[in-house]
């Protein structure tokens, strides 16, 4: 619950030309070098920032924070994958640890949603990662792990390919998580990418990402990029961000 209509019209108009100084021109193409850089609003201003970006710089994909699996139906309150898609989303964030805290996302249901989302041609952005109990168990590993496999096994392998899977520790997000330091980020997507291969698309890090701990985070094998939360609700930040990840070749 971040940011109105006018300021996420106002943020995205910045991350355009933002990008523009940066040399990628409103409406070019991403490069081969170029990061693939997404952005996920709030569903109230889904629809007039897909617009903006779509026109000015169409290489930004655009996603929803979360979309139901059933196409119509009673449940109110609720948006389905055709709805956000309509809307302009491309791409659609599904099992964030706070829908699965506080919303009741199972495993069973983000499976669900992440079928949704391929149904309809929507890229689905898998969020998985395990509690500070988990991990002082010494079962993050596993954990993680199962929970890529209940969302990605038994898909054909050409959908299977389109998911990027977000691994976010919880006790490394939100206002009162702490930035997790390379080897630990490691000791979960290692394994986890050498058990995947290249059946998903790929692996993005996500838990109090800043610019100062994001190179660390990128040398660590198997992180593909980074899944950005309160760094990047300023534009400016974002955008150093960015920076960073094209340094990277990301």
């Amino acid at each position: 619950m971040t940011k109105t209509r006018a300021e996420g019209l106002a943020w995205a108009r910045g991350l355009v030309d933002g990008l523009a100084a940066r040399g990628r021109a409103p409406g070019a193409a991403a490069g081969p070098d170029a990061p693939q850089v997404f952005v996920v609003p709030p569903a109230t201003a889904l629809a007039e920032v897909s617009a903006l970006l779509a026109g000015e710089a169409p290489h930004v994909l655009v996603g929803a924070q979360d979309a139901h699996w059933e196409d119509a139906g009673a449940w109110t309150g609720e948006l389905s994958v055709p709805q956000v898609a309509d809307a302009g989303a491309r791409l659609v964030e599904i099992g964030h640890s706070e829908r699965r805290e506080h919303f009741g996302d199972t495993d069973e249901r983000v499976a669900l949603k992440v079928r949704a989302a391929l149904r309809h041609g929507l890229v689905p952005l898998l969020c998985v990662g395990e509690t500070t109990a988990v991990r002082s168990s010494g079962r993050h590993a596993a954990h993680v792990a199962d929970q890529v496999r209940s969302a990605v096994d038994g898909l054909d392998p050409a959908d299977a390919v389109r998911v990027v899977v977000a691994y976010e520790p919880v006790w490394a997000i939100g206002a009162g998580g702490r930035r997790a330091r390379a080897e630990e980020v490691a000791e979960v997507v290692e394994p986890l990418v050498a058990d995947l291969g290249d059946r998903v698309a790929g692996v993005l890090f996500g838990g109090s990402v800043d610019v100062a701990g994001a190179p660390d985070l990128l040398a660590v094998p198997g992180v593909d990029g980074l899944f950005v939360g309160r760094a990047a609700w300023d534009v400016e930040g974002f955008l150093r961000l960015v920076d960073v990840v094209t340094g990277a070749g990301r």
